[in-house]
C-alpha cells in the first residue's frame, strides 16, 4: 500500500505509536512546499503579482505606495500596540485551498520551540498590548500551546485562538472547548460558509459537518451565548474571487440560518477578503482570475480603510521568533524594516523601535484596502 507523506508526517507527529492520526481531518488540497510548486516560494507570489499591468487605484499607477501617498499617506506609520500576534507554526490538519500559510500535515519543521514562547511572553510585557492572537497552521498542534496560553491569561491578557474547528472533533484536542471556556479564551473559527456546499468546496468535502459538531462542542462549553468571557467568533470569506459582502447584514443571516437548521449559535461575525498570495494565488492561476481579482482589488481602493489597518496596532511574530507588521508580510518574508539596523526578532524587541519604524507594504496590501477593508478583525470601515 502506498503511503502519502502526509501521513507519514502525521506520524511522526505522533511519536510513531498511532494515538495522534485521528488529527489527519479534510483538506482541499496539498501544500506548495509539498508538491515544490514555484509559489511556495515568497518571491514568487511577489513576482507573479507584481507582473499584472495595473493602473486600477486612486494613483492610476497600480503601485500600492503610490496611493497611500494620494490618500495623504506619505508614510504608513504604526498607531498603538494593541496586538501581540504570534503564529506558532505551519503545522495544520487541513490544507484549505484559500490558505495564505501554505499550512498541512506535512509543515511538521516549523513549529515554534519554547524558548521562542518565552522570548515571545518577555516582548508581551515589554508591549503593552492588550491582546494576544494565536494563529497558525492549526495553533492548537503546537505542543506549548497550552502553557502560552496559561502564560497570557495570567498576565491578564485577552488571548485569542484562531481554530478551524476540525481540530476540537479530534480525541487529543476533545477537552479544548471547556479548558479553553474557563480561561476566557476568545475562540475565532473559520467557516467560509453557512452552507455545506461553500464550505467543503474550500475546505474539503466533510468539513462543514465536522465544523458544525465542533460549534455544538462549544456551545455546551458556554461560547456562542453572550457571554464576555466566553465569545465566539466566526470568519467568513468569499467562496471565489469576490470581495467580502457587507459584515454586520452577513451575521444576521448567518445566525438565522445557523440557528434554524442546526441549532446552534454564535457571538460575531467577521468578514475577510481572501488575500492574493500562497494557496488562494494559485487557485486565481489556475483560473485566470489573478488580473481580473487584483483589478477588482484596486479599484475598491478605500482611504478611509488606511487608519485602521492591523499592520498599525499589531506585531506579528513568526514560529521562529521573526517580527512583521502582518501575517501577510509574515508569509511573503517581509521582516519588519527597523530603524538603525536593529535585527527584526522578538528576543530584541525593542517598542520604542517600532513605533519610529514605517510599515513594509506592496501588491498584496490591496486585499486590506479594498472595499469596506479588511483585517484579522474582519472590515474596518
Amino acid at each position: 500500500m502506498e503511503v502519502s507523506a502526509e501521513f507519514i508526517a502525521l506520524e511522526q507527529l505522533a511519536g510513531g505509536d498511532g494515538s495522534m492520526l485521528d488529527v489527519e481531518g479534510p483538506r482541499g488540497t496539498s501544500s506548495l512546499r509539498y508538491r515544490r510548486d514555484p509559489l511556495s516560494r515568497p518571491e514568487e507570489q511577489l513576482r507573479a503579482l507584481n507582473a499584472v499591468p495595473l493602473k486600477e487605484g486612486p494613483s492610476g499607477t497600480g503601485d500600492f505606495h503610490q496611493d497611500l501617498a494620494v490618500s495623504g499617506w506619505e508614510r504608513l506609520a504604526p498607531a498603538q500596540l494593541d496586538v501581540f500576534q504570534i503564529n506558532v507554526g505551519k503545522l495544520c490538519n487541513m490544507t484549505c485551498r484559500h490558505c495564505h500559510v501554505d499550512s498541512g500535515p506535512d509543515r511538521t519543521e516549523e513549529n515554534m520551540d519554547r524558548e521562542t514562547v518565552d522570548a515571545c511572553l518577555r516582548a508581551i510585557d515589554a508591549s503593552g498590548a492588550h491582546t494576544v492572537d494565536l494563529t497558525g497552521g492549526a495553533p492548537e498542534l503546537n505542543p506549548h500551546f497550552k502553557y502560552l496560553v496559561d502564560a497570557c491569561v495570567r498576565r491578564g491578557k485577552h488571548v485569542i485562538d484562531r481554530c478551524n474547528l476540525t481540530i476540537l472533533m479530534t480525541r487529543r484536542f476533545a477537552d479544548l472547548p471547556q479548558w479553553m471556556a474557563e480561561r476566557g479564551v476568545e475562540v475565532v473559527c473559520s467557516l467560509p460558509h453557512y452552507r455545506r456546499s461553500g464550505t467543503d468546496a474550500q475546505r474539503g468535502e466533510g468539513t462543514y459537518d465536522l465544523s458544525v459538531a465542533a460549534i455544538r462542542k462549544l456551545n455546551a462549553a458556554g461560547y456562542g451565548q453572550g457571554d464576555p468571557e466566553r465569545i465566539l467568533t466566526l470568519v467568513t470569506n468569499p467562496v471565489g474571487a469576490f470581495l467580502a459582502p457587507g459584515q454586520a447584514s452577513l451575521e444576521r443571516e448567518w445566525k438565522e440560518a445557523l440557528a434554524r437548521n442546526h441549532g446552534i449559535a454564535f457571538d460575531r461575525l467577521i468578514a475577510l477578503n481572501n488575500m492574493p498570495m500562497s494557496r488562494y494565488l494559485e487557485w486565481l492561476a489556475e483560473r485566470g482570475l489573478v488580473e481580473e481579482y487584483m483589478r477588482r482589488l484596486a479599484q475598491a481602493f478605500n482611504p478611509a480603510a488606511i487608519p485602521g489597518l492591523m499592520c498599525r496596532n499589531t506585531l506579528s511574530v513568526s514560529w521562529d521568533g521573526y517580527l512583521y507588521d502582518c501575517d501577510f508580510n509574515q508569509q511573503l518574508d517581509m521582516r519588519l524594516d527597523l530603524p538603525g539596523g536593529l535585527r527584526p526578532h522578538v528576543r530584541d524587541f525593542d517598542l520604542k523601535a517600532w513605533r519610529r519604524h514605517v510599515v513594509r507594504t506592496a501588491r498584496h496590501c490591496y486585499g486590506c484596502t479594498a472595499g469596506a477593508g479588511s483585517s484579522c478583525g474582519g472590515q474596518v470601515v
